[in-house]
């Protein structure tokens, strides 16, 4: 019995010495791949990086430019209400202006016109 187990032992001994080898060698293989991934996933993070600042730096030149708009279009707003409010005093003194002069030319009509004597 004795032998038989020693055959046994001696037969398994190349399998058992090869079973280190292939764990070591399906361990750098998992190692590689894990590294591989990294690498991967490091390369997707710098791009993702760099995609963002580039996206803020469009944002603030864009929030730039309408904060600049819309300055000039307050200040256009301002403009436009002052020209409202001239082309209304103008209106207004066109207007007295036409009824001073209508007042005028009926004094003149009266005068040339004069009303018949009542008999």
């Amino acid at each position: 019995m004795a032998t038989a187990a020693l055959l046994i032992l001696v037969a398994a001994m190349p399998v058992l010495a090869q079973a280190p080898v292939e764990d070591a060698r399906q361990r750098q293989d998992t190692l590689q791949r894990g590294q591989h991934r990294a690498g991967a996933a490091y390369r997707e993070l710098q791009q993702a990086e760099y995609e963002a600042k580039r996206a803020e730096q469009d944002y603030a030149q864009a929030d730039a430019g309408y904060k600049a708009a819309q300055k000039r279009a307050d200040e256009l707003k301002r403009q436009a209400d002052a020209a409202k409010k001239n082309l209304d005093a103008a209106k207004a003194k066109e207007a007295k202006a036409r009824k001073s002069y209508d007042a005028a030319v009926d004094a003149v009509d009266r005068m040339s016109n004069p009303a018949p004597a009542k008999k």
